[in-house]
């Protein structure tokens, strides 16, 4: 074999090892593309959920505002009560004179 062949051995043989290189290479790269793809998906769906939880919490907020609970109720009533006794004892001072 002489020195042209050898050279030509040579390159022939790295040529094969650049396509292979480059073979993986390709894969990798679309590999890599699918999975940016797949965390782009997973983000939507994270930030639509974001977006539904922030909406929940909103309306329980708005629930827990409006909620009038069986003390508020209480408390309530015993005003009214108190409010009609005063007025009550108007009338009677106001028939009084």
């Amino acid at each position: 074999m002489n020195a042209n062949e050898k050279t030509l051995n040579t390159f022939a043989t790295r040529v094969r090892q650049m396509i292979l290189q480059y073979e993986e290479l390709k894969k990798e790269n679309s590999d890599l593309y699918a999975l940016v793809a797949q965390h782009e998906e997973e983000i939507k769906d994270l930030q639509s959920q974001l977006r539904q939880e922030q909406e929940n919490y909103r309306t329980l907020k708005m629930a827990k505002m409006l909620e009038v609970t069986d003390g508020d109720m209480e408390v309530a009533k015993k005003r009214v009560t108190k409010l009609i006794r005063d007025v009550n004892k108007c009338i009677t001072l106001l028939s009084e004179k």
